[in-house]
């Protein structure tokens, strides 16, 4: 691991104050089995206040580490460590997720099949409990990802970022994570780019990962039958989700389903505030996403050019891992109003 020799996969860790996390994690992929070239680890700490770095430095001297000054965001540390890696192929690995013994066997063989290469994730599984999370994404129309629970659906929407593997080619063509994402949704816009071009995301139907959802970011959990979630995450969850709407979504669909998606967003923002009584719902998640799409509307508008001139896919490819079933509705008739904090 590490050596001289250029590694086939690099891990990329991304890695926030996860002194208590990284353990698990990375002796998960020491464990690995069945899988004989190389790899290598790469972990980006974004100025961890704790023990993360003490930890790395005692017990996993061979893991390459990219010591942050300032708090860079998800998307930096990832490009950062892309940039670094020297692998084949790239597996984006949270530092609160665990993978099987087999997890990057089945990555290999299953890439090897593919063609072209494309994106590939694995069944996750929720630490705590075992249950079956998804297998990938599907997305309903207004790109709320929808899980997939289909062991025979093996091509989906979107690959859960928690445990992403990419050949290295690919996401250099991509251009990996916008920066201005910070975090969230910046796998749906991979995935998406992807799928564009023509690339397939897929899922194999065995192996699979360990995942502490939230467990480096905070909520997007069923908690007590509630979903629980946290102002930040809401917040980056809605406007980035429609960054990935207006950089994705092919040709003339756009101009319906953004004034749409807008208009419901305005609504729920609303209502959530006077059912909660609470003015922070409306400010901290609602409020700001038209002056983002503003802000942000240069950035936004090379992003969908650049996407739809590299586009292979016709409108209706594209749309097929699409499901017309509002992913906010089912989850509203399920488990009531989302807790917020």
């Amino acid at each position: 691991m590490n050596g001289t020799r250029a590694p086939v996969c690099s891990v990329c860790i991304a890695n926030f104050n996860g002194e208590d996390l990284l353990r698990d994690c990375i002796d998960s992929v020491l464990a690995q089995q069945r899988f004989d070239p190389g790899i290598e680890i790469i972990v980006h700490d974004d100025a961890s206040t704790d023990g993360s770095l003490a930890l790395l430095r005692e017990h996993y001297p061979r893991v390459e580490v990219i010591a942050s000054r300032e708090n860079a965001g998800f998307c930096v540390a990832n490009n950062r460590m892309a940039e670094r890696a020297r692998g084949e192929w790239l597996l984006l690995l949270n530092n609160d997720a665990a993978l099987f013994p087999d997890a990057l066997a089945t990555l290999h063989e299953w890439s090897a099949r593919q063609s072209p290469q494309g994106i590939i994730s694995l069944p996750q599984y929720d630490w705590h409990t075992g249950e079956l999370v998804d297998r990938g994404c599907r997305l309903d129309p207004f790109y709320n990802p929808v899980p997939n629970l289909d062991p025979k659906r093996s091509e989906v929407a979107m690959a859960i970022g928690a445990c992403l593997w990419i050949p290295r080619r690919l996401w250099l063509e991509l251009g990996g994570f916008p920066p201005w994402f910070e975090s969230i949704a910046e796998d749906m816009y991979l995935c998406c780019c992807a799928r564009l071009r023509g690339y397939p995301v897929q899922i194999p139907d065995t192996s699979g990962y360990r995942h502490r959802q939230g467990g480096s970011f905070g909520g997007n959990r069923v908690a007590g039958g509630r979903l629980a979630t946290t102002f930040r995450r809401r917040r980056l969850s809605e406007r980035n989700k429609t960054f990935v709407m207006v950089a994705c979504t092919p040709g003339w669909l756009l101009a319906p389903l953004l004034p749409i998606h807008l208009a419901l967003l305005a609504i729920e923002g609303a209502l959530l505030s006077l059912l909660r009584r609470d003015a922070r719902v409306w400010r901290g998640i609602y409020a700001g996403i038209l002056s983002a799409l503003f802000k942000r509307r240069r950035e936004l508008g090379e992003a969908r050019r650049r996407n739809l001139a590299a586009r292979k896919s016709t409108a209706g490819g594209y749309l097929r891992q699409f499901t017309p079933m509002p992913r906010k509705l089912a989850m509203l008739l399920r488990h009531g109003l989302p807790g917020i904090r």
